[in-house]
C-alpha cells in the first residue's frame, strides 16, 4: 500500500483514536464502518506516536485498579513498555 492511498487522517491518534468525554479513548464510527486502512492505520498511530506509549501505560494501570491483573504482572509489563523507550539504538556514527 503506497503512501498516496492513504487518507490525510491515517496513523494520527488524535483523529483515528481519538480520547472520549468518558476519558477512555475510541475509534469513531466513520472509521470502523467505511475506511478500508483502519487496522493498519490504528497500528501505525499505536506503534509510532508518543502518545500511543502513555496509552499503554494507562490500560495497565487501569487493569491494575479494576483487579485485573496483580502487582507484580503490572510491574513486570511497566518495566517492559520502559525499557522499550530506553532500548539503545544500534545505528554506528
Amino acid at each position: 500500500m503506497s503512501a498516496e492511498e492513504r487518507p490525510d487522517c491515517f496513523g494520527k491518534i488524535d483523529r483515528v483514536f481519538p480520547m472520549t468525554d468518558s476519558g477512555f479513548r475510541e475509534t469513531p464510527i466513520p472509521c470502523m464502518d467505511t475506511c478500508k486502512h483502519r487496522v493498519d492505520c490504528l497500528r501505525k498511530a499505536l506503534s509510532s506516536d508518543p502518545e500511543a506509549d502513555r496509552l499503554k501505560n494507562d490500560q495497565v494501570d487501569r487493569a491494575y485498579d479494576a483487579g485485573l491483573m496483580g502487582f507484580f504482572e503490572r510491574w513486570s509489563k511497566k518495566k517492559s513498555l520502559n525499557k522499550k523507550d530506553k532500548k539503545p539504538s544500534n545505528k554506528r556514527t
